[in-house]
């Protein structure tokens, strides 16, 4: 049940969000420790892309990658809400599903994992962002084994019109 509380948070947020005032797709750099949770860390290397169109409501669709330096894989896609909490920051849930290579790294137990994230970010006139997010990846019990990782991740959002 423990592996559930970032989801039903993550639900639970979607459904009070106020939308964040950027507009516009961004790309997402972020680097982080990996497996903060146990013994086996790493660090952890994303670049993500985020749609600036909603699916339903505030709700919006990412898709992304990560690589650990002990060479594990995450090819992932999912949903979010950038939601306004006051002036300049923003708190964006997140909840994605994708295929996992351990590498030398932390087995996880199935090829099929998710991730449902939290991070809070500081929104800049420019519309780039900083954030600093929390997230579980685990394969919600689909294989016989579900340790799970909780991993830590700063992240600089680059709006795509920039380039």
């Amino acid at each position: 049940m423990k592996h559930f509380a970032p989801l039903f948070l993550t639900i639970i947020l979607l459904f009070a969000a106020a939308p964040a005032k950027a507009e516009g797709d961004l790309l997402s750099l972020g680097i982080g420790w990996y497996d903060i949770n146990d013994n086996e860390g790493a660090t952890d290397f994303r670049v993500e892309y985020r749609w600036d169109r909603p699916l339903v409501w505030v709700i919006e669709p990412w898709a992304g990658g990560e690589v650990t330096s002990d060479g594990a894989v995450y090819g992932v896609a999912g949903i979010l809400a950038d939601i306004q909490a006051g002036d300049g920051f923003v708190i964006t849930p997140s909840f994605g599903a994708g295929l996992y290579g351990d590498g030398d790294g932390k087995d996880l137990g199935n090829t099929i994992e998710f991730r449902s994230q939290l991070e809070l970010g500081w929104e800049f006139q420019n519309s780039s962002r900083v954030g600093v997010a929390f997230g579980h990846i685990s394969n919600a019990s689909l294989g016989d084994r579900n340790p799970g990782t909780e991993i830590l991740n700063v992240y600089y959002h680059v709006p795509v019109e920039w380039f």
